[in-house]
């Protein structure tokens, strides 16, 4: 019997992933998320009282006891596992864990309202499994997050307290210098009030008949990295307004069958791994047409994107950034090469050298691509010029990239095979190739990018004479 793990592999080089292998990539990264909680936790309990004061840590402590509570009363499904797992967790769970253990400690003065932020995770979870409660937490900045249900902007600003009172899917949010707010918890995704202070969490009907909704979430403090963090260049989170998420519905409504003219694969990976859409501002300078789009590492199942502009489109990026999405996920499962971080590397879709590891992803996510578009042609006689089009730039790119990957001698052994299986597919989809217009434009406009690029590149130093 051929190992799951071998399996998997040689389906996920391909771009593919069965239920098992998608399956087997849920299962760890959930499982990885709990050792990382439990990780805040020893690190809090670890902490000089000066970085972690005792209330704090008694504060996680009781967080945690309302949450095994709330995994123990649930019927059905855990919501205190799915919030724990919840993809916008992981990035709040980095952060307290970089600063609990940050030597110099230069983020503790941050730590605080950062750990406070458990409290509203627990009872959000607490709420969703009918858990009768009653107790107090701390806004942010003058507004609580309940994740999953909604904000409340508090009177005051700043850290205000909240007692919060939740009994038969009702909670009571009372403020010093406000009325009380009542709140009443609606099935899925949300909870509706009459207040004019509170927001309900939003969230687009499943892909599927039966399938979950996936939250639409324009509230989470954690869900884009900080604008100052030097990482992704992310355009910004946005709130948006009642039009704008009809835009989204209506984007959203034929996405499911975008996807499955690309191939019945691509519509199940988007079920199984896609558990969160961040609303994006379009980026800076674009007017307001510009689009963009990105996974994180740390949030597994997330999607940041600008609001669709067609099913079409959304189709698309759901394909590239669902190969983002697994191929982080298998690189920590396994290892696939020891390149260092060194921008070097040519990728026909970027004006930057990229290191190894991003030049893998590229080519990874544009292999996805080739073959989505290759399907579209072959079904869709009313997209086909179109589909053809994008194919033969996706398959063009990749060739031009492949070399780089499949030369490296920083390879392991495992990730020899996975390069070799996209390889192998990239050869496969040559058999049903585009018409002949779309492929000399291609390869062109490949050629015409690769010259460009040279001629940006530093020149290199001479040897020295010895």
């Amino acid at each position: 019997m051929t190992d799951p793990l071998e399996r998997a592999l040689a389906e996920l080089s391909r771009t593919e992933g069965g239920p098992d292998t998608l399956a087997l990539l849920v299962r760890d990264q959930d499982t990885r998320r709990m050792l990382l909680l439990r990780a805040v936790l020893d690190a809090a309990e670890a902490a000089d009282p000066a970085d972690c004061p005792p209330a704090a840590k008694r504060r996680l402590r009781e967080d945690w006891a309302l949450l095994v509570a709330a995994d123990r009363t649930a019927e059905g499904p855990s919501p205190a596992r799915a919030r724990l797992t919840h993809p916008l967790t992981g990035p709040w769970a980095r952060r307290c864990l970089t600063a609990l253990t940050a030597r110099d400690h230069t983020r503790t003065a941050e730590l605080q309202p950062d750990l406070a932020y458990f409290s509203a995770v627990a009872v959000a979870a607490a709420a969703r499994a009918g858990l009768p409660f009653t107790t107090e937490v701390t806004a942010r900045d003058g507004v609580l997050c309940l994740p999953s249900l909604g904000a409340l902007r508090t009177a005051r600003a700043g850290g205000a307290e909240i007692g919060i009172r939740h009994k038969n899917g009702r909670l009571t949010l009372r403020q010093r210098g406000a009325c009380d707010v009542h709140v009443r918890l609606e099935q899925g995704i949300g909870a509706w009030s009459g207040a004019p202070a509170w927001t309900p969490a939003h969230a687009l009907p499943g892909l599927l008949p039966g399938a979950a909704p996936v939250p639409l979430d324009d509230l989470d403090p954690y869900r884009t990295p900080p604008r100052n963090s030097g990482r992704l260049a992310f355009s910004g989170p946005t709130g948006p307004d009642h039009a704008e998420r009809k835009r989204w519905l209506q984007a959203w409504t034929g996405t499911a069958q975008a996807l499955r003219t690309g191939g019945e694969q691509r519509l199940a990976e988007t079920v199984t791994l896609l558990r969160c859409l961040v609303p994006l501002a379009p980026p800076p300078g674009s007017d307001g047409r510009g689009s963009s789009s990105g996974t994180r590492r740390e949030a597994f199942g997330a999607l940041l994107s600008t609001t669709p502009a067609t099913a079409t489109a959304f189709a698309a990026t759901l394909v590239h950034e669902m190969q983002h999405t697994k191929l982080a996920a298998l690189s920590e499962l396994v290892e696939l090469h020891r390149a260092g971080p060194e921008a070097r590397y040519f990728a026909p879709w970027r004006p930057d050298p990229r290191p190894y590891d991003g030049l893998l992803h590229g080519t990874y996510a544009h292999l996805a691509l080739a073959g989505h578009f290759q399907r579209t042609a072959l079904a869709e006689p009313a997209r086909r010029e179109a589909a053809w089009a994008e194919h033969a730039r996706y398959h063009a790119q990749v060739a031009a990239a492949l070399p780089a990957l499949v030369a490296s001698p920083d390879l392991t052994p495992v990730g020899r095979g996975f390069v070799d299986g996209m390889a192998a597919a990239h050869e496969r989809l040559s058999a049903r190739p585009a018409p002949r217009g779309h492929t000399a434009r291609a390869q062109a406009y490949v050629k015409a990018v690769r010259t460009l690029w040279a001629q940006r590149q530093p020149p290199t130093p001479p040897i020295p004479n010895r």
